[in-house]
């Protein structure tokens, strides 16, 4: 018999996509790294930055039977796909027998209660596995397991503009889609030992990151996973989303006065609903005016070690990756899905089940983790 070959394929090749699809091409890991997308002329785009190492197949994978088509054979899947095709994915994941580093965080006990199913294909699943979610959780769990009590853990990250940009001192990096459910969504949290639901647009607090980045604001937004693996070691939870002074305030009085509504109103020319105009109206606002971003994080775990207070915290101000001519946001979101992916493709991981970062990446993976997000050119500091 011949060796195994190893197979990794990539659904979707917005960016971050193509980022990881190139990052696997470059591992030496895999036999072959395939991308897939509907569209032609992403896969193109594709196929050019990666110099021709990366295999495309053009599929439209909401037709019946198109993930499990393309998973078949495969050793592992990174997906970087819209929320709504995440379960999907992961359900034909386990059904085909093969690995999935996934980037959505969203519906997370779902995901959890296909673990016994994944178990028993031999499969390793990992759900938000970005930057947020994804490093922070990593950091998070990191924090939790390094004290002997936790009381309080805060995770604030952000994409934003280099600079502020008007009107909103924010540009759109990927769907506005998903970014508009940080407005009009709940969001979960550990609050007083329990999981629960905060209001979107909660909790606004200032906070200031090294340059040139400089004074921020920080909004509720999900915990994902962390709000579920956490509970029961830590006494309070939150997730932050990072932006410019002024945005969130913005945001709010369109949220006050109905227009981030998913509720149809009857116009004249037909029925539609006010977010779907909000949308249209905002995203050309929102986008192009400038590619340099930046990517801001801070995760801070406080509570007791060794009887007395401690607090570890951890801090990150990545901006665009000139040499790369790479977005941060898709720096910091594809490498460690990446680095996950040639874990698991080169036999370093070998757990099954669904297993979030938080509880993946600690331990005596947590350094080595660290080092691997280092030598891509992600530097975290910790500031203990």
């Amino acid at each position: 018999m011949g060796a195994i070959r190893l197979q990794a394929v990539v659904f979707g090749t917005g960016m971050i996509g193509t980022a990881i699809a190139v990052e696997l091409a470059d591992s030496g890991v895999f036999d072959t790294v395939t991308a897939v997308d509907a569209s032609a002329e992403a896969l193109q785009r594709c196929r050019e930055r990666s110099g021709g190492r990366v295999a495309t197949r053009v599929v439209n994978l909401g037709e019946p039977g198109a993930l499990e088509s393309v998973l078949k054979g495969a050793t592992v899947a990174v997906a970087a796909l819209p929320h709504s095709l995440s379960l999907r994915v992961t359900q034909a994941a386990i059904a085909s027998g093969c690995h999935l580093v996934d980037l959505v965080g969203s519906q997370y006990p779902a995901k959890a209660a296909l673990g016994d199913q994944a178990e028993a294909a031999g499969v390793l699943v990992v759900p938000g596995c970005g930057v947020a979610p994804g490093i922070t959780n990593v950091l998070a769990g990191r924090g939790v397991e390094l004290l002997d009590e936790a009381e309080d853990v805060t995770m604030l990250c952000g994409g934003i503009p280099e600079k502020p940009l008007p009107p909103l001192g924010y540009q759109i990096v990927f769907r506005l889609e998903s970014v508009m459910g940080l407005y009009t969504r709940p969001a979960t949290a550990i609050v007083n030992g329990e999981t629960v639901d905060l209001p979107p647009l909660s909790g606004l607090e200032k906070c200031v990151f090294p340059a040139p980045i400089g004074e921020c604001e920080a909004a509720i937004s999900d915990a994902h996973s962390t709000a579920y693996t956490l509970k029961g070691k830590v006494r309070n939870l939150v997730e932050k989303t990072v932006r410019y002074p002024g945005h969130f305030g913005k945001m709010g009085v369109l949220a006050e006065l109905g227009f981030l509504s998913d509720q149809p109103v009857q116009l004249a020319s037909g029925t539609v609903t006010p977010k779907e105009v909000a949308m249209a109206v905002l995203e050309p606002l929102m986008r192009g005016g400038s590619h340099r971003d930046a990517t801001v994080l801070r995760v801070r775990v406080k509570g007791r070690r060794r009887g007395v207070p401690a607090t570890l915290e951890w801090e990150m101000v990545d901006l665009y990756d000139d040499a790369r001519q790479m977005t941060s946001m898709a720096k910091t979101t594809a490498f460690p899905a990446a680095i996950v992916a040639e874990w698991i493709g080169s036999g370093r991981i070998k757990e099954t089940g669904v297993i979030p970062p938080e509880s993946l990446l600690i331990g005596d993976r947590f350094e080595p983790f660290m080092a691997e997000l280092e030598k891509r050119g992600v530097h975290i500091r910790s500031l203990q």
